[in-house]
């Protein structure tokens, strides 16, 4: 089990809506992820596609690419990462790759989700690495912020 020193899944998860509304603010979809290990967030990141005109700058790979450059290393045993939204299928592939070992997800998509929704690639059995996956965190929060920012483009 983690060693939160003394925080919880909600404190990581807003250190994750702060990622995402940081996007929103610079116009991206408002996703935000944090990497933690032994208690710690190593690594942050909001989306950044419009930005960085690169479909795959997605909060989750950008925190594990942070995460792995602080550690040192591609694996990222003993790590958890918090999105405010449940990966897509790249997402979720990229969280496998990493061999993290948790999974802490806000509002779950019902288009694209990878981790229980539409697809469940993270606790694939055929798979050599399976995460633990925590549902719901925040998920309100989480949705409220993607439905303004949608509300607000049509």
């Amino acid at each position: 089990m983690e060693n939160n020193g003394g925080k919880t899944k909600m404190d990581f998860m807003r250190l994750a809506l702060e990622e995402a509304r940081l996007a929103s603010a610079r116009g991206e979809v408002p996703v935000g992820a944090a990497v933690v290990r032994e208690g710690k967030a190593i690594a942050t990141a909001g989306n950044r596609r419009e930005l960085g005109k690169d479909p795959t700058a997605h909060a989750e790979i950008l925190a594990i690419r942070r995460a792995a450059a602080a550690l040192g290393g591609w694996r990222l045993s003993g790590c958890t990462i918090y999105v405010t939204v449940e990966p897509c299928p790249m997402c979720a592939g990229a969280i496998y790759q990493a061999r993290i070992e948790r999974l802490v997800y806000g509002a779950a998509d019902e288009k694209a989700g990878a981790a229980g929704t539409l697809f469940d690639l993270v606790r694939n059995p055929k798979l050599n690495h399976q995460l633990e996956v925590t549902a719901g965190v925040l998920a309100e929060e989480a949705a409220e912020m993607l439905k303004a920012f949608f509300g607000a483009r049509r």
